[in-house]
């Protein structure tokens, strides 16, 4: 089409045509369906091409012989069959010619001067034999500027007709209604109820009255040109013609369709957003969880600890004073036997703070794999909620390449962790976790702990203690002349055992905790590993849709603003 536009006509096809290229390459980042950017391409691509009207209805409603008769020849063929069987684009041509183009689309050409302005498109019928069609149809419609909508007198507005327009009306195209074979009827009365009963139904329907003509085309081609009724429409296509009145619809049409394109993608969006509202919320959850979790375990660690620090303290103040009682003059010969003091020592001193030590260190590891334990189902009964959710609202439902990621992500987190607590045994935790606080003690230079157990191995180590400071306190006192310093020595003991108890008490309270803390802190980081991937994807699915809904916004504003000037331009 070659049309001379003033400055302001120009500055608007440059920015329409600026704006439409920017939305598809948006949508196309987004992954918006193919179809949606198929039709976003041809809606640029329409603003280069020349005005088309797209004739639509039932078969045997005379749609080829309303086109032959607004062109005034007969250029299609017409039947009681459907000699449609195929979408044919009529156009202007030197010469009458038929070829298949892409996706089967028949080109027909024919020199006629009315086609160097307008562009025809016969489709199959909505009920036609050859059912294909269709969808090559309903692609076709929202290429067009003008739909004419062919009913028969006989069987006006018939059920498959109201379905075709229900598709149609989504686009929001210019729909005139043409009620054909009106000389079939048999007074003006008929026709009137005809007319009224199209426009009740095409008004119900499409949410306005529509421009109505009833004509008969057959009677224009045979030369009843008067009673056809064909000049109203004719006038009414020609008005199409008037340049400002085809450039207005040129301009709008392009952007109708993305208006449409639009809001189907701000309703995928906010469906995507409201999954992912729910998603994001069991992540809050889950990390709460876990957040919950490794404060729990540092209070309740530290309460569990302190009981080992508490026998420790209390095998402390035991044998200080047992110091005080066997540390003087009349039980020298006591201290002067180590296997009598050493009985005496771990019978009033140390009896039952082995098993004080492993019951008490045993019963943490219990509590802490059990805390795992139940922290891990708890996070695998979120995700499988989760997942059962997500799958449930997926049923009956058109899938998303957003909703397949998901699902896929929700079903591996979700069966590692059942996995991982179908799995779980807590005998062996125990016993690994047992063995671990063992070897750290034993790292420490604490203790060999061996094959004796904690307990045991930190009773030893404390009666050596015992043995050694006395020894060497011992040692003392029998080389001085006079036994008036005993009491010295018993307090240089007691100082002494005290301190090597503290160091012990200090250095056992160190390495459990670190190593109790490392445990819990392996719970949570292989937690973190295993849900990682699905809270990357809502977290980066969360900031995704934010980028879209602003763009969209932004998209829907500069349409508005194009839609505006189109009405200025060329008047309302």
């Amino acid at each position: 089409m070659t049309t001379v536009l003033n400055p302001a006509q120009a500055e608007l096809l440059k920015d329409e045509k600026a704006y439409l290229a920017d939305l598809l390459a948006t949508l196309t980042t987004f992954k918006h369906p193919s179809e949606d950017l198929a039709d976003l391409r041809q809606a640029l691509l329409q603003l280069d091409e020349l005005f088309l009207i797209v004739v639509a209805g039932e078969f045997n409603a005379g749609k080829s012989a309303l086109i032959n008769a607004l062109l005034g020849q007969r250029v299609l063929a017409e039947g009681v069959t459907p000699t449609t069987t195929r979408i044919t684009l009529v156009k202007h041509g030197d010469t009458m010619q038929e070829t298949i183009g892409a996706g089967g689309i028949a080109v027909l050409t024919f020199p006629l001067d009315l086609l160097r302005e307008l562009n025809f498109v016969d489709t199959p019928g909505t009920n036609a034999v050859i059912r294909a069609h269709e969808e090559l149809t309903r692609e076709f419609v929202p290429r067009s500027d003008l739909v004419i909508f062919v009913t028969s007198a006989d069987r006006p507005f018939t059920e498959s007709e109201r379905q075709f327009l229900e598709h149609i009306r989504e686009w929001g195209k210019k729909i005139v209604f043409v009620i054909n074979k009106r000389d079939i009827l048999a007074s003006e009365n008929e026709l009137r109820e005809v007319t009224a009963f199209v426009a009740e139904n095409a008004t119900r329907l499409l949410g306005a009255t529509p421009e109505i003509f009833a004509v008969s085309a057959k009677g224009a081609l045979v030369g009843d040109e008067p009673g056809s009724g064909m000049s109203a429409l004719r006038a009414y296509v020609q008005s199409w013609l008037d340049e400002t009145a085809r450039l207005r619809v040129k301009f709008a049409n392009p952007l109708g369709v993305a208006e449409q394109i639009l809001k189907r993608e701000d309703t995928r969006v906010a469906h995507e957003r409201t999954q992912l509202q729910a998603d994001t919320e069991m992540v809050d959850t889950v990390e709460r969880e876990m957040g919950t979790y490794e404060s729990e375990v540092k209070s309740e660690l530290h309460a569990r600890l302190a009981e080992v620090d508490n026998v420790m303290l209390r095998l402390q103040a035991r044998g200080v004073d047992f110091f005080d009682q066997k540390f003087r003059l009349m039980n020298l010969a006591d201290l002067a036997r180590g296997d009598r003091f050493r009985a005496s020592f771990e019978n009033q001193v140390l009896t039952g703070v082995s098993d004080e030590i492993d019951h008490h260190v045993q019963s943490a590891v219990n509590w802490l794999v059990e805390k795992d334990l139940r922290h891990w189902q708890q996070v695998a009964s979120y995700l499988l909620q989760r997942r059962t959710a997500v799958a449930d609202g997926l049923v009956g439902q058109v899938t998303t390449d957003f909703d397949l990621r998901r699902q896929a992500l929700l079903d591996s987190v979700t069966q590692s962790a059942q996995t991982i607590v179908g799995e779980y045994d807590v005998e062996a935790e125990s016993r690994e976790l047992g063995n671990a606080v063992e070897t750290s003690v034993a790292q420490m230079a604490l203790v060999e702990v061996g094959a004796v157990g904690l307990g045991t191995a930190i009773t030893l180590l404390v009666s050596s203690s015992a043995l050694d400071v006395t020894g060497v306190v011992f040692a003392g006192v029998i080389a001085i002349v006079g036994f008036f310093i005993i009491p010295f020595k018993r307090q240089q003991a007691k100082t002494r055992f005290k301190e090597k108890i503290e160091t012990v008490r200090q250095n056992l309270s160190r390495v459990l905790a670190t190593q109790f803390n490392s445990e819990a802190d392996r719970t949570v980081n292989r937690l973190k590993e295993g849900v990682a991937p699905y809270f990357r994807f809502v977290r980066g699915e969360k900031e995704r849709l934010e980028s879209v809904e602003k763009s969209l916004s932004n998209a829907a504003v500069q349409l508005k603003r194009l839609q505006t000037r189109i009405g200025m331009v060329f008047g309302k």
